[in-house]
C-alpha cells in the first residue's frame, strides 16, 4: 500500500540525515537545554535572595573546564604543600569563595558558621556525593563512605565498639610501647625517623584491637641500621604483612587524587591502585574468614579465643556475618585507627623537639604525677582517667591537633538548594547560595590558624592558650563534628597520652636533627603527616 507524505515533510526527511544539519539540531538542544537550566537558576536564585538574601558566588578560577586548577591541586598534593596552596587561596579570595575542577563548582570555606550548617543544623541538605564512587574501590561501603540509612546503620553497629571500657585498656598498649623503646634503646642517641616508627607501632595496636592478634611491625626493626630503618616500611616478620602496609598507604594516595576528580574519580585507576587494593583486601579477608569459622563453632569457641580481651572483629561478627561488610567496616576504622594516631604523634614529637621548653613542662608533668618509670612508687597509675587529669598533656595534644589536624580538609555535596548562613556580598556577610549538586569544602588547616580567632600567634605552638580560659566550639574541629564525629576520638587521644607519657618517662632528652622549617612538608591525603618524616635523637643522658 502506497503512503503519500507532504512534500515539506519529505523533503526534511530526506535530508535530516545529512552532518551539517544533524550538527545543527544537537546544537539547537543543547543552546535550548543551557538556555532553561540558566532561566531555571536564575528563578532560584530570585527565591533564596527574596526568601533569606543568599546570593550565588562568583566563580574566583578562570579557564578551561578549570582543568588548570585541578592539576595545580594535584600538583600541591605531589608537591606536599597542598594545604600551603589552600591557605593562599583563602588569604586572596576570602574565608568563602568558589572555583571550578572539570567543570564542576565547588565552594570552599573556613566560616565556623558554615561547617556548623554543613555538619549540624543543615545536616539533611548535603552528603558525601562523589566521594562514595571514588572510595569504593578501596574501602568499600563503610562508615566512611556511605549516606542516609547505610551510615546510620553502619554508625549503629559501629558505636558499642567504642564504649569506653573498650577504648580506655592502656594495658594493652604497654607491649608495643616497649617494642618501641627497645628499638630506640638499640640506636641510642642516633637520629631516627621516629614518625615510621608511630606508624608501625599504631599498625600494631590497631591490628590487635581489630583482629585480636598484631601484626608486630616494630619486631624486626632493630635487625636493621638505622638508615635501613629509617627507609619505607620493611617488615622480615612478615612479607604478606609488609605488603598490606605498603598497598593501605599507597591506595590512600589514589584515594586522594579521585576524590579531586570528583565525578570524574574513575578517569584515575591505574593497574597498580587494583592491584594494591587487592591485597589490602585479601589481608583483612584472612582475618575476617577466621572470625567467621570460630562464630559457626558457637559462643564458647569465641569466648576461648579471646579469652576474656576484647576483640573488635569477634564483637562485630555478632552483629553481622556479611564478609564483605566485615572487611569494609575493618578498612574503614583501620585506616582511622592507625593513621590518626601515628600522625598526632608525628606531629607532636616534631613540635616538642623543636620547642625545648614545652617538652621540659610537659615532662617535668609527667614525671611529678607519674614518676620517672612504669612502676614508680607513691606515683599515679597511668590509666584512662588519669591521661585526662593531666592538664598540661591535654593542653598539648589540644595545639597539636589545632596547628596539624589529623583531617585538614573535608567536603560535603549539596543534595538539595540550601543557603550557608554566611561568605556572600562584598563584605562576606551574606548568606550564600548552593545549588543541589554543588560541593563544599571546608579546610579545618585553615580555619584553625585563623588570626581573627587565635589571635596574632595563631601560627605558633603555644600549648599555654588553653589554659586562658577561652573556649571555642565550631572554630576547633580535629574530630569532625556534628552527627557525623569521629567516633574513635577518645581511643586516639588516650594511646596517643600513654604513648607520650611512657616514652617521656623513659627519656629525658629530645633533640631534632632537621633543619628549621616554618611550613614544613605535608602528606595530606586522608589524613595528614610530616611528608619528610619527623627525625630525632630521642634518648636518656644519665
Amino acid at each position: 500500500m502506497a503512503v503519500l507524505v507532504w512534500p515539506p515533510v519529505a523533503c526534511l526527511v530526506a535530508t535530516a540525515t545529512s552532518p551539517p544539519l544533524i550538527v545543527v539540531v544537537v546544537t539547537l538542544i543543547l543552546l535550548c537545554y543551557a538556555v532553561v537550566q540558566y532561566l531555571d537558576g536564575k528563578r532560584i536564585e530570585s527565591y533564596f535572595a527574596a526568601k533569606s538574601g543568599a546570593v550565588r558566588l562568583a566563580i574566583r578560577n578562570k579557564g578551561v573546564f578549570g582543568i588548570r586548577r585541578f592539576l595545580s591541586l594535584t600538583r600541591s598534593f605531589r608537591e606536599y604543600e597542598v594545604m600551603e596552596y589552600m591557605a593562599r587561596d583563602f588569604e586572596k579570595f576570602g574565608n568563602t569563595f568558589s572555583t571550578k575542577v572539570f567543570g564542576q563548582l565547588s565552594h570552599w570555606t573556613i566560616e565556623p558558621e558554615n561547617v556548623k550548617a554543613i555538619l549540624a543544623t543543615k545536616f539533611h541538605d548535603f552528603g558525601l556525593g562523589t566521594r562514595y564512587n571514588a572510595f569504593l574501590p578501596f574501602l568499600g561501603e563503610g562508615i566512611f563512605t556511605l549516606d542516609n540509612a547505610g551510615w546510620a546503620h553502619s554508625r549503629a553497629m559501629l558505636r558499642p565498639q567504642f564504649r569506653r571500657q573498650q577504648v580506655s585498656d592502656v594495658a594493652m598498649l604497654e607491649p608495643h610501647v616497649q617494642n618501641l623503646m627497645s628499638y630506640l634503646a638499640r640506636i641510642r642517641t642516633e637520629s631516627c625517623d621516629i614518625q615510621e616508627l608511630f606508624y608501625r607501632m599504631t599498625l600494631d595496636t590497631a591490628t590487635e584491637f581489630l583482629f585480636g592478634e598484631s601484626v608486630h611491625s616494630l619486631c624486626g626493626t632493630a635487625e636493621f641500621s638505622n638508615r635501613e630503618a629509617d627507609n619505607i616500611f620493611v617488615d622480615v616478620f612478615d612479607a604478606g604483612k609488609r605488603s598490606f602496609a605498603d598497598a593501605f598507604n599507597y591506595c590512600q594516595e589514589v584515594l586522594a587524587i579521585r576524590a579531586i576528580l570528583r565525578s570524574f574519580c574513575w578517569l584515575h585507576n591505574p593497574r597498580d591502585f587494583r592491584d594494591n587494593a587487592a591485597v589490602a583486601h585479601s589481608f583483612v579477608d584472612y582475618y575476617v574468614n577466621k572470625a567467621l569459622e570460630v562464630y559457626r563453632e558457637g559462643p564458647e569457641r569465641i569466648e576461648e579465643i579471646t579469652t576474656g580481651r576484647y576483640i573488635f572483629l569477634y564483637s562485630l561478627v555478632q552483629e553481622t556475618q556479611d564478609p564483605k561488610v566485615l572487611r569494609d567496616q575493618l578498612l574503614n576504622i583501620l585506616l582511622a585507627g592507625r593513621d590518626t594516631t601515628a600522625g598526632l604523634l608525628g606531629w607532636t614529637f616534631y613540635l616538642l623537639a623543636t620547642h625545648p621548653r614545652v617538652f621540659e613542662k610537659l615532662r617535668h608533668e609527667i614525671i611529678e604525677k607519674f614518676g620517672d618509670n612504669a612502676n614508680s612508687e607513691g606515683k599515679e597509675k597511668i590509666s584512662f582517667e588519669s591521661l585526662k587529669g593531666t592538664l598540661y598533656l591535654r593542653y598539648v595534644l589540644s595545639e597539636v591537633l589545632r596547628l596539624y589536624p589529623s583531617v585538614p580538609l573535608n567536603y560535603r555535596c549539596a543534595v538539595q538548594d540550601t543557603v550557608l548562613p554566611i561568605g556572600g556580598g562584598s563584605d562576606g556577610k551574606l548568606p550564600v547560595l548552593v545549588r543541589k549538586g554543588d560541593t563544599v569544602a571546608y579546610s579545618v588547616y585553615v580555619m584553625h590558624r585563623r588570626k581573627d580567632i587565635y589571635g596574632d600567634d595563631a601560627d605558633e605552638f603555644k600549648p599555654e592558650r588553653w589554659a586562658e580560659g577561652k573556649t571555642w566550639s565550631w572554630e576547633y574541629l580535629p574530630f569532625n563534628g556534628g552527627q557525623r564525629i569521629c567516633l574513635g576520638q577518645q581511643y586516639a587521644l588516650t594511646e596517643a597520652g600513654y604513648t607520650i607519657v611512657r616514652l617521656l618517662q623513659e627519656y629525658d632528652t629530645l633533640e631534632s636533627t632537621e633543619s628549621p622549617q616554618r611550613f614544613p612538608l605535608k602528606r595530606a591525603m586522608l589524613t595528614m603527616s610530616k611528608a619528610t618524616g619527623v627525625h630525632v635523637k630521642l634518648y636518656r643522658k644519665n
